[in-house]
């Protein structure tokens, strides 16, 4: 190959990656992650299609995959005063799994309703069935084995997240993105 055709070459790939970033850019779901669409219900028996259904355009979700977890939620729930402060749009959701069966989803949200029997904590629990490794892909969650909180909006994207128990460094992070859209 001779020296012009290289550098025509490289002037027509370089042109190419140009046209190609014009037409595909990163926006905040491609980069962060996405919210798996998915229609659920809330323990309260109200269905909900997620993302749209979410609360509030920025909500705040406490996302656990095994009860283990909990502990992480309930943290973030007393260190930001979630129950008091009418603020902050949030909801639980523990990714489940995948049931078996109908009855090993029935025995699921059995024990959930068990757990929570207050009417607003059921309202605030959107459990979702599905695998709990794509979840944690398509949000861009690190693994399963941490629970995590994340803003949300309603398109699904994913705004902010962090992982584990409460944190006041990191609470600082969430309601900077959560007050944003106000």
């Amino acid at each position: 190959m001779n020296r012009t055709t290289g550098t025509t070459l490289a002037w027509v790939a370089a042109a190419g990656a140009g046209i190609g970033f014009a037409v595909w850019h990163p926006t905040e779901g491609s980069v962060m992650g996405q919210l798996p669409a998915h229609s659920t219900r809330s323990l309260n028996r109200i269905p909900v299609s997620l993302p749209e259904g979410l609360p509030s355009d920025r909500t705040l979700a406490l996302v656990t995959f095994n009860r283990d977890q909990r502990g992480q939620a309930d943290s973030w729930i007393e260190g930001l005063n979630l129950k008091n402060d009418a603020s902050i749009s949030w909801v639980r959701i523990p990714v489940l799994g995948e049931p078996s069966t109908p009855s090993a989803r029935s025995d699921a949200e059995t024990r959930l309703l068990g757990r929570y029997t207050a009417d607003i904590e059921r309202a605030r629990m959107l459990p979702m069935f599905m695998d709990k490794a794509a979840f944690a892909r398509a949000t861009g969650l690190k693994n399963t084995e941490q629970g995590y909180a994340v803003v949300f909006n309603r398109q699904g994207e994913v705004l902010a997240r962090v992982e584990g128990a409460f944190d006041a460094n990191k609470a600082q992070t969430l309601r900077e993105t959560l007050a944003a859209s106000r």
